[in-house]
């Protein structure tokens, strides 16, 4: 499997073997959307919190006399239906994490580099080295490509003057390639790989 490499100003520089058990994998919709769910939920907080009635600072004293008032029955202030009372069947603090065996994770990561490249998405950059720091010369590069939104990965080393451009820029995101993942790779247009990224990549599921 061979692709171009290009400069990031669209430019050829020469071609790069993929290895098929990484990029050339059918892609299987059902493994990743295991994987973009067990991503979303382990993110969440689960700090919400309310109180229940049990947890209320509040007079004991009965509102008011049992019976002869034509009223309902209430022993509480704390009920929640009482204004300042507790709150029924509200948020508790949880987790929110599912579990995901190590091995499906692995796989639905090379089932979403698999997709990209299946579907003309995958772009090989020679690196993503940028010596001006601008975003505006920065975003006419990206311009070329066509592509609304993007997630470059690089090796394990960023360029800083290339994250500085990029970190003004809502719909690009910039990353090690030990950061990459299933979610950040499919909500991006395009997926850009560094020759180090791909070496580290094949590298890693061999």
């Amino acid at each position: 499997m061979e692709l171009q490499v290009l400069t990031i100003d669209g430019k050829v520089s020469g071609s790069v073997g993929l290895s098929p058990e990484v990029f050339g994998l059918e892609p299987r919709a059902d493994l990743l959307h295991r994987m973009v769910r067990y991503q979303l939920a382990k993110r969440r907080s689960g700090t919400r919190k309310v109180k229940n009635r049990s947890e209320i600072r509040c007079t004991t004293a009965k509102a008011y006399k049992q019976k002869g008032t034509g009223r309902a029955r209430h022993g509480s202030r704390r009920a929640p239906l009482f204004r300042g009372g507790g709150k029924a069947h509200g948020p508790l603090v949880r987790d929110h994490s599912i579990s995901l065996q190590k091995a499906v994770r692995s796989l639905a990561l090379r089932h979403a580099l698999s997709s990209k490249f299946k579907s003309g998405e995958l772009v090989v950059i020679e690196s993503a080295f940028f010596e001006s720091a601008k975003t505006k010369v920065l975003i006419g590069h990206f311009r070329k490509f066509e592509c609304n939104s993007a997630l470059v990965v690089d090796g394990a080393v960023l360029q800083e003057g290339f994250a500085r451009a990029v970190r003004n820029i809502a719909t690009i995101d910039f990353l090690p390639v030990q950061g990459i993942n299933v979610y950040d790779i499919l909500r991006r247009d395009r997926l850009f790989l560094t020759r180090s990224a791909v070496e580290a990549l094949e590298a890693r599921f061999k």
